[in-house]
């Protein structure tokens, strides 16, 4: 054997030692990581952006997100009050007793500790008035009061007793504890949360995910959980039924959904590109190789996304199922390349294609970075995956190819079909006839006319609820819960912060009239705050003096025509007079009030600037028009603290669109600086016309999603990103080429088939983010593809 073949032989088993030696190394990698918690991250919430924001901004999402965040709401649909009382308190003790306790903080709508609340508010009484009996005191129209409180005296279901009028003998108490709750929907009996509906009553009871709602495991153990308490109620009360709603109901549908398409795009992707590989080659040998490229592409993409983020977010591998469509392209280019040349070795073949094939690597593999500088995590992971993927079969072809491949090809069609495609594209696009020539004259005008209709048509939609569609079942559902609890409370909300307590105490009671104007106007269903729960001191003095001036004036002539006692008068009075001065505080309402209500009070946050802010919630529900909300409260003065809305999906979804015009900037200057690049070694001529294939094919897909009516997002421009570095590498293989080209044609029909069988099936998605991404590159590859072969026009006129 010659000495220099022997040396090859030597060469090509110390590359693929080499590639053992890495392929174990990532492996055992890989395991370390999933040993020290690496995870597969099933939060939708995870892919979003990070916002920058106030740390007073940041605390509020946070509070809110956390309140928000596995809780369910459950309604139990039944024909009367009793029924609906028993069928919901079995319904709660059947949670309460799963042996895993996969639910904590069960409960319905309300608990005891609104009895302590109201022994507090008695105690001061004296400075609590409710609006209407504040302005009839200061109008002087005392007797309205007194007509009521005599109307409750005489009342069957009056609440009037001894020991409260010797007390308030106007009875303005209780009034004030009805207005705590002003949703007159609800009703609360045994301790449980009523409100009727059309074909009867339904009792709310509310429970809280002790897991993450999208953690896998803990979407089984809670689905089962509840399944098993219906069925139990069921048992005893067949005609009750639930209605459901929370995060934990669409993230069993997200991971549901994610799971389906990553096995059947997958899947199809595979056996696709088996039949392909088959069908060009006929040879088991191409298709073990393929493997091995796409098995080690996967194992580098698993580890390095591991690595870098300690997790895997499951719509990054729905995503990276399309790196099986560009990672194989490697092994297509060289068997292709080999069939075209049989009498050379592997180590001379890839020789040949080592230079197209790096450039292709550098400008894929910076196609996924450029994806990385995105705001969005998940796109993040994306880009390490699949461009960690590309080096790692880069990697497989340089080291494991020369001592594999050397395996003799089976003659196909394949390289006749693909120079007669050529052959036959150079004849139409060569015409000899006149009619050819004008026919040939009416394309750049058909093409222009597709462009500007297409074009003029795109509008853009950044709204970030496209990451994820729920299915329409569980929505109709969650809006019907939505209607019983008066519209619930969004995840938008308002954030109330001043200097001082007393001030933002005073700006919430400033805030009450405004909500109350746009509740009005049907900007919104309801408003949750605190200005009614913990009112400032300024309007406790106030309240205080009013009710002071009505009975130092006034109270033998109510005693005498309420019918009570005069020795109640001196009692009275010492109490008035003790009360003067000890004001309610939030600290003794936060004392005594559930978790509900300690949530909205987020008290005193330091700054970024260490300066002192005080904060507070107010809950937003069925909200209709938060543009007309937010205008409202900016056009109100506020002069002792702020107000605005907090719309965290409406910011993220302001930042897509900043992102998805920075993304289309970036495409522009790519453009420019790949000319400048590929002229140096090609010329200016040639390197316009590389550059041209990938530009065209972006202006083509563009008209194409105009005409078909699919508005433009972030996904759509980071898609076109991958349709640049795909479309260069298909011109780099032609302009590599020159003298060869059916070699190159028949490798890249291949690998257009195998990007569509990946990326066009992302199409299919009920997802919109992901569907967006593979109609965009359904196009762009196969414009990309079309457009290609001219290269090989340029090159001929080169030689």
């Amino acid at each position: 054997m010659p000495r220099g073949q022997q040396n090859k032989i030597v060469s090509a088993k110390g590359g693929f030692a080499l590639w053992l030696v890495l392929l174990l190394a990532m492996l055992l990698g890989g395991a370390m990581q999933w040993q020290q918690g690496a995870k597969i991250q099933t939060d939708i919430l995870a892919m979003l952006p990070h916002l920058q924001q106030d740390k007073l901004t940041e605390t509020a999402l946070e509070t809110v997100e956390k309140k928000l965040a596995n809780q369910v709401y459950i309604a139990v649909m039944a024909e009367n009050d009793n029924q609906a009382i028993h069928a919901a308190q079995q319904l709660m003790a059947s949670l309460q007793s799963q042996p895993q306790q996969s639910f904590i903080a069960i409960r319905s709508g309300a608990d005891n500790q609104l009895e302590q609340l109201a022994k507090v508010y008695f105690e001061h009484r004296f400075s609590l008035l409710t609006q209407e009996q504040a302005h009839a005191l200061e109008t002087g129209n005392w007797q309205a009061l007194l007509a009521t409180a005599q109307n409750q005296l005489y009342s069957a279901f009056g609440l009037a007793n001894s020991q409260l009028l010797a007390n308030d003998p106007l009875l303005l108490f209780p009034a004030n504890l009805l207005a705590l709750s002003p949703n007159s929907k609800l009703r609360r009996q045994q301790g449980v949360l009523l409100t009727d509906t059309d074909n009867g009553v339904a009792a709310i009871v509310m429970a809280k995910g002790r897991d993450s709602a999208f953690s896998p495991t803990a979407q089984q153990q809670q689905i089962l959980a509840l399944e098993s308490a219906f069925s139990q109620v069921n048992q005893q009360y067949p005609q009750i039924s639930f209605l459901k709603a929370g995060a934990l109901f669409h993230a069993i549908a997200a991971t549901e959904s994610a799971k389906q398409e990553i096995s059947k795009i997958g899947l199809i992707s595979l056996l696709g590109i088996v039949l392909l590989v088959w069908l060009a080659f006929r040879s088991v040998m191409p298709l073990v190789a393929a493997t091995l490229t796409l098995t080690t592409g996967v194992v580098f993409a698993f580890v390095a996304t591991l690595s870098l983020f300690g997790e895997l977010h499951l719509l990054t591998l729905v995503f990276g199922t399309s790196l099986i469509g560009v990672a194989i392209d490697y092994s297509f280019h060289f068997y292709c390349e080999k069939q075209t040349h049989p009498n050379d070795n592997a180590s001379d073949t890839i020789k040949r294609i080592f230079p197209a094939l790096t450039l292709a690597l550098a400008t894929s593999a910076s196609a996924f970075i450029a994806i990385g500088f995105t705001p969005f995590p998940g796109m993040q992971q994306v880009a390490v995956f699949c461009a960690a993927g590309l080096i790692g079969a880069y990697l497989t072809l340089l080291l494991v190819f020369p001592l594999l491949g050397n395996y003799p090809l089976k003659h196909t069609q394949g390289l006749g079909f693909a120079q007669a495609y050529l052959n036959g594209l150079q004849r139409v696009f060569t015409p000899t006839k006149t009619v050819q020539k004008a026919v040939l004259m009416l394309l750049p005008v058909a093409v222009l006319v597709i462009l500007f209709f297409g074009l003029s048509q795109l509008t853009a939609n950044d709204d970030i609820r496209q990451l994820q569609q729920s299915p329409e079942a569980i929505t109709a559902e969650e809006n019907q819960l939505r209607q019983l609890l008066s519209g619930g409370t969004d995840n938008q909300f308002i954030l109330v912060s001043s200097a001082n307590e007393q001030d933002l105490l005073q700006t919430l009671e400033q805030l009450t009239p405004v909500l109350g104007a746009a509740i009005a106007n049907n900007e919104i269903a309801q408003a949750v705050g605190l200005s009614r729960f913990m009112p400032s001191i300024a309007r406790q003095q106030h309240h205080y003096q009013l009710q002071q001036q009505l009975y130092q004036q006034h109270l033998a002539d109510i005693i005498d025509q309420m019918g009570l006692d005069n020795d109640i008068q001196p009692h009275l009075m010492a109490e008035l007079n003790q009360a003067n001065s000890v004001w309610l505080t939030p600290q003794t309402v936060l004392k005594h009030a559930n978790d509900d209500l300690k949530t909205l009070w987020l008290g005193d946050v330091a700054s970024d600037d260490n300066a002192q802010q005080f904060g507070a919630i107010v809950l937003l529900g069925g909200i209709h028009s938060l543009p007309s909300l937010a205008q409202r409260l900016d056009s109100h003065n506020w002069a002792l603290g702020q107000v605005k809305v907090i719309d965290k999906v409406g910011d993220i979804s302001t930042l897509m669109g900043q992102y998805r015009q920075l993304t289309f900037q970036l495409l522009l200057w790519v453009f420019a600086l790949a000319s400048v690049a590929f002229s140096v070694k090609y010329g200016i001529k040639l390197a316009l016309a590389i550059v041209a294939v990938p530009a065209f094919a972006v202006l083509l897909t563009l008209a194409c999603l105009g005409l078909v009516g699919s508005s433009i997002s972030l996904f759509h421009a980071l898609a076109f990103i991958l349709v640049l570095g795909i479309g260069i590498d298909y011109s780099l293989f032609f302009a590599e080429a020159k003298h060869s080209n059916s070699g190159v044609m028949m490798a890249i029909f291949m690998s257009a088939c195998s990007t569509l069988l990946a990326f066009g099936l992302l199409a299919l998605s009920q997802t919109h983010a992901i569907h967006f991404f593979g109609l965009t590159l359904l196009f762009g590859i196969s414009f990309a593809f079309v457009l290609a072969p001219f290269i090989s026009f340029f090159t001929r006129k080169s030689l």
